[in-house]
């Protein structure tokens, strides 16, 4: 059974988290303070953490920030159970939250939200036993082959992990520098499935993964040909970004030409999932802005990210795309407005920003 972590200093909320998870098949455990959640985590090795902010004795945010530095619970999801607004749940970020809700919490969200992040964990540990069984071959190898692999060897083997401005970036000379972390105004393009919550309550794991590993794929396909650097891929929401970590001359164009791309990709899968009865669309969100960018992670295990507020601007869009939209910024549109066809989808209220949002959606390319 799947085990929850929940940390809160009262114990009506307590509770009702109990109450909340354990109907749907959730192992409950609990904690009020943060060094004993800090205890429980070693004690019962949850699957997810339900973490209050305010605790007595160490706050959430160092609770979370000591898990995020322990390799062994460096990857376990947290979310964030915040009571305020948007400089709270930037702190929440920065200390290594995976997601957050407010307080008082809606019931089907906190059902929804656990979920998810237990999703990506499933696919993390799944990519954990593959790396382990990968370890092992190559030790196995390494006892038959003594020779040193040359250069093009190891370029092509980190272009299948790696975006290949990432790739090219690291085996090149200051490449290491770059990644340490600079300042640049960046393109960031969101997209994320539409009905996949609900299509993953009710397909089964096999039929979950197989329509991942197919919009992916199709997904990974059309970045890497308009060169795209892809942060991550999580479950099924895909983020990517351009003018880093190689500059390019319009990079707004080139995210609305992917963009369009995608989802015109997307039909195609549609249309077969439609047959099987998956009700299932593709939502993208466009936003442009300064971001910091560099290596994100621990010593064995780190990616190459970015931080800033456009790439929430950019995520808060995705989720407030419909089925088959393309919502952008003013600042997109103003960079690209010549060569595309766009109409307005007012004033969007998205999380974490206090005044309305002036979107547009993209209908074509000229």
């Amino acid at each position: 059974m799947t085990k929850i972590l929940a940390v809160d200093d009262i114990p009506q909320n307590l509770r009702l988290m109990e109450a909340v998870l354990t109907p749907n098949g959730f192992e409950v455990v609990t904690a009020g303070t943060g060094e004993d959640a800090l205890l429980q985590v070693l004690k019962e090795k949850p699957d997810l953490v339900l973490l209050d902010i305010m605790l007595p004795g160490i706050d959430g945010y160092e609770v979370c920030r000591r898990l995020r530095a322990d390799p062994k619970t460096s990857f376990l999801p947290v979310v964030m159970v915040t009571a305020s607004g948007l400089p709270e749940k930037v702190k929440a970020i920065e200390a290594g939250a995976d997601d957050f809700i407010a307080k008082p919490f809606d019931q089907p969200e906190l059902l929804a939200r656990v979920r998810s992040l237990l999703r990506v964990k499933t696919y993390h540990d799944e990519t954990e036993r593959q790396k382990a069984e990968l370890a092992e071959w190559n030790t196995t190898l390494e006892q038959r082959v003594k020779e040193q692999v040359d250069e093009l060897g190891r370029l092509g083997r980190l272009r299948r992990f790696l975006s290949p401005q990432i790739a090219d970036l690291v085996m090149s000379q200051g490449g290491e520098a770059l990644l340490n972390g600079h300042r640049r105004e960046i393109t960031v393009v969101f997209a994320d499935l539409r009905g996949f919550t609900a299509f993953s309550e009710t397909a089964e794991p096999e039929e979950a993964l197989g329509v991942l590993r197919a919009y992916q794929t199709a997904m990974g396909e059309v970045i890497f040909h308009h060169e795209g650097t892809v942060e991550h891929f999580a479950g099924d929401g895909i983020m990517v970004f351009f003018n880093d970590p190689v500059e390019i001359a319009e990079p707004q164009l080139q995210a609305a030409r992917m963009a369009l791309a995608m989802q015109s990709r997307f039909a195609d899968l549609q249309a077969g999932w439609k047959k099987r009865g998956y009700d299932l669309g593709l939502g993208i969100g466009i936003a442009v802005g300064y971001a910091t960018l560099g290596r994100i992670g621990f010593e064995g295990r780190s990616d190459y990210g970015a931080i800033g507020m456009v790439v929430i601007q950019g995520s808060r869009l995705s989720s407030a795309a419909k089925a088959g939209e393309i919502l952008m910024t003013n600042r997109v549109l103003a960079a690209i407005e010549e060569h595309v066809d766009a109409e307005s989808a007012g004033e969007l209220e998205l999380k974490g920003f206090h005044q309305p949002v002036p979107a547009h959606r993209i209908t074509a390319l000229r």
